[in-house]
């Protein structure tokens, strides 16, 4: 079995972070989100991943490198603009050959693997296996229709009036049948190949499409809101471990990484939090569910629940939350006379101003 991956697309409603900055790179709890995929991918035993890249391929190219680092054999597939799921598929048709493979957004999160997945498909041999996941709004997903004794009946992409309230999650497996279903496809209304047309396809042309209902937790991390909450998630789960100076008039409460090269100095650290290689948090407070990239700094600031992204700096100012700070970035007190905010804002930005 092979892996396909998708790692391009425009990340726009992370924007401005993915100005500079592949989506899927962002880091949740200083590791980023494509990375976790990845390592989910090669503890289910597959080792062969095709990823597919667009405009960010350099930056891809040069986080992933071809996979060795990760237990991986990477080989990239350069799709020319986000055409769609299934154009993906299209795309890598003779890199897959004739393999069964999986499917995985590069953005998506999961707890727990995909290595029951994987194990139910080589066993049942669907011809495909799409994993669902009940949601509020299913309006904005591929929504599946099942009928009563759980099998999948009808799919449909970002319905208006949805059917059922069951969301596909990003992961799918595959035989090589898809390829007979995605070259009859033709672009929807959207100019896209739908990858739930694809398995339509299957489902009208009788082949078997089976589908597990996941309990568990799955994010799209295309917001900075869901991009918080897996940090979050993520972090839970960190064991403390302090291997980079802390003095003795900073306190470390609960499950605290201080990695080599950080330093703590007079500072109150509430886990869980990760203070990254060569940052500095000093006369501050870093509250629970935040992680702090490598070299960046925290001086005479409070932070909680947010993510800091490498080399950004907060300097003097009162109490942060809540927030993605991006690369590089500096942030600081404004001055006290006049009494004004003053702002360099990107595209897209988004500013809440406490008043």
């Amino acid at each position: 079995m092979k892996a396909l991956v998708l790692a391009g697309g425009a990340g726009s409603r992370l924007r401005p972070i993915t100005h500079t900055s592949a989506k899927q790179l962002v880091p949740v709890a200083n590791k980023p989100v494509l990375f976790y995929g990845l390592e989910a991918i090669r503890d289910a035993g597959i080792r062969e991943v095709g990823i597919v890249v667009g405009d960010t391929e350099a930056e891809i190219r040069g986080a992933v490198g071809d996979g060795s680092a990760l237990g991986l054999d990477v080989t990239y597939l350069r799709q020319d603009a986000p055409r769609g799921l299934a154009h993906a598929v299209l795309i890598a048709r003779e890199y897959l050959g004739g393999d069964d493979f999986v499917m995985y957004l590069g953005d998506n999160f999961i707890v727990g693997g995909i290595d029951g997945l994987v194990d139910r498909f080589r066993a049942d041999r669907p011809q495909a296996q799409i994993m669902l996941t009940h949601v509020s709004d299913p309006r904005a997903f591929g929504v599946a229709e099942l009928d009563g004794a759980g099998r999948v009946v009808a799919l449909e992409e970002k319905p208006e009036f949805p059917k059922s309230d069951l969301a596909l999650v990003g992961v799918y497996l595959f035989s090589a049948a898809v390829h007979d279903a995605v070259a009859e496809l033709k672009p929807s209304a959207r100019g896209e190949l739908e990858i739930t047309d694809a398995i339509q396809w299957l489902i009208d042309h009788g082949h078997r499409v089976e589908s597990t209902v996941i309990t568990g937790y799955w994010k799209d991390t295309g917001n900075v809101t869901d991009m918080l909450e897996v940090n979050r998630l993520v972090l839970e789960g960190v064991e403390p471990h302090v291997e980079g100076e802390v003095d003795e008039a900073s306190e470390l409460i609960g499950r605290v990484v201080v990695e080599a090269g950080a330093r703590v100095a007079g500072s109150r650290v509430v886990g869980p939090v990760i203070v990254g290689a060569g940052s500095v948090v000093r006369d501050s407070y870093v509250g629970p569910f935040t992680s702090i990239d490598r070299d960046c700094a925290v001086l005479d600031s409070e932070i909680e629940y947010s993510i800091v992204l490498r080399g950004a700096s907060i300097d003097g100012v009162g109490r942060i939350e809540c927030s993605l700070i991006g690369r590089e970035a500096e942030v600081t007190p404004a001055p006290r006379v006049p009494k004004a905010h003053r702002l360099v804002l990107g595209d897209h930005s988004k500013v809440q101003i406490s008043k």
